[in-house]
């Protein structure tokens, strides 16, 4: 047939397209408006006009989608560690996370399983066949005994005698989940609330949330293990989205911050002088752009740096330490590795009493893999490389916990010591090692705002997985945040057009650990 055209004018322009004789070609009336140029710009500014309009509601009544208003905290650009109020009243003012990259195992330590006895050698229904890294072997009863301790009889191996010993101060969480059985994802998840990279550290947010009292040292340091960073390195302790002033500043008792020494050719006042003259220029450069919070970071940064270079060499001269205190952490007597690690858990604790808000303490590193040689990764041979690991984090931990509690600080610092994940009950195909298992495993609170002697959730029979009272990664984060005051439905950053949070969309505060 043949084809007829009929065309459509408006003020400007004539468009011409084939004619539509059948219903299967019929433009609906509403598209036939937008073909006029006049009737879609009409639409469009209509369209705009509705967006701004609910901009500005939201402005006005700004919620998320727990129906929470948002709370940003009110950062001064020239001043971000200023201290500022929680979302609440709260005991823990300060936060010591000890951290364990490579997933020590929870049925070796602290998570007694007596059916692990039972079914030692065989290989219950219901196991898998392939785990993580491979075909799996038979049930392994727990590799060091387990013991009554404490007031509370609360069954701890031997692998960590002294930690043992303080079993009536923790607050257990024997029912944790994750959402990945990958180290580096594992700790990206743990540590900031996201498998990915490129977020903000728990530290960070809460940092960013309250600031510090000190104002000579970071607000939030992270101290790595003597053998390096772990498998997720300087993301662990980042800062992700948030204002670069709320990342983590990562030193060592082996390697203090770089560049803090003044040359022997300055003098002290020249080096003054210097310092007066870059603080007047940085103030007159920031006056010219108010508004650039990247350089007013970075000039409180440079300015924060000059402070610690009085500040940090005294808290980090442990030579003048007593003997006394030398001698429980264990500075000597052990391992070079333990000895290191020991300085670390004293300088954390002067970190704390000096105010800094957190400290993030690594045990174990990932520079190679880890195989519990440098971690607690143990594949293979974890009755050697977990003893390995247990004499260097053993008593060094126990005994910064004990300085803590004897020096009156737990009633306002929060203690957290954790892990990515568990490990399996039964051992691998090797027949020496323990994989990864992220449906169970077990991390403890201890000090501010938390229940003494106090266990929460359960694991099945046989530790593999959760039983009672499942604790997600959020759900940890969420109650952490609780115990410092802080909402974690409300702290937010907004970035890329979403109220990002730790806790994502999820999380729930575990009441029952809560004084």
């Amino acid at each position: 047939s043949d084809v007829y055209k009929r065309q459509v004018f408006d003020q400007h322009q004539r468009i011409c397209f084939p004619a539509m004789n059948n219903a299967e070609e019929k433009i609906s009336y509403h598209a036939r408006k937008l073909l006029s140029r006049r009737d879609f710009f009409n639409q469009a500014g209509m369209a705009m006009g509705g967006l701004s309009l609910s901009q500005l509601l939201a402005a006005d009544s700004p919620t998320n989608f727990s129906g929470k208003s948002p709370i940003r905290p009110e950062i001064s650009p020239d001043d971000p560690y200023a201290p500022r109020e929680p979302h609440f009243e709260a005991a823990a003012k300060q936060v010591l996370m000890i951290y364990l990259p490579g997933a020590i195992s929870h049925v070796d330590t602290f998570d007694y399983k007596p059916d692990l006895i039972k079914y030692h050698g065989q290989k219950p229904p219901g196991m898998p066949a392939v785990t993580f890294e491979g075909p799996t072997g038979n049930i392994a009863k727990p590799f060091w005994d387990f013991k009554p301790r404490g007031k509370s009889g609360k069954m701890v191996s031997d692998l960590i005698p002294n930690l043992a010993e303080q079993a009536d101060d923790f607050c257990f969480f024997h029912s944790l989940t994750t959402d990945t059985s990958a180290h580096p994802q594992g700790e990206n998840f743990f540590n900031t609330g996201f498998t990915m990279e490129g977020f903000p550290s728990f530290g960070s947010w809460v940092t960013y949330a309250l600031g510090t009292a000190n104002e000579e040292l970071p607000s939030f340091v992270a101290i790595n293990d003597p053998r390096g960073l772990a498998r997720s390195g300087k993301n662990n302790f980042g800062n992700g989205f948030l204002p670069a002033a709320f990342q983590g500043t990562d030193f060592s008792a082996k390697n203090p911050p770089a560049n803090l020494a003044r040359p022997s050719s300055i003098s002290p006042s020249h080096d003054r002088q210097a310092v007066d003259l870059l603080q007047r220029l940085n103030a007159k450069h920031l006056e010219k752009y108010p508004h650039d919070a990247d350089l007013a970071a970075r000039i409180a940064s440079y300015e924060l740096a000059g402070k610690m270079q009085t500040s940090v060499p005294d808290v980090m001269n442990i030579k003048g330490e007593p003997d006394y205190v030398l001698d429980e952490y264990g500075v000597s007597g052990g391992s070079e590795l333990k000895g290191e690690y020991a300085k670390n858990c004293i300088l954390a604790r002067r970190l704390l009493e000096k105010g800094v808000r957190v400290v993030q303490l690594f045990n174990g590193s990932d520079p190679s893999g880890g195989n519990g040689i440098t971690n607690w990764d143990s594949h293979s041979d974890i009755l050697k490389t977990h003893a390995m690991q247990a004499e260097i984090m053993d008593q060094p931990t126990a005994a910064l916990i004990n300085d803590l509690k004897r020096r009156g600080m737990l009633d306002q610092t929060l203690i957290v010591w954790c892990t990515e994940f568990g490990r399996m009950p039964f051992l691998q195909a090797n027949g020496t090692g323990r994989d990864h298992n992220p449906e169970t495993f077990t991390s403890f609170l201890a000090g501010a705002g938390v229940k003494p002697g106090f266990s929460y959730g359960k694991s099945d029979d046989f530790g593999f997985k959760t039983a009672e009272n499942p604790v997600t990664v959020y759900d940890f984060n969420a109650t952490l945040l609780h115990l410092m005051g802080l909402d974690h439905e409300r702290l937010s950053f907004y970035h890329n057009g979403i109220e990002r949070r730790l806790t994502h969309v999820h999380g729930h505060v575990v009441g029952d650990v809560l004084l």
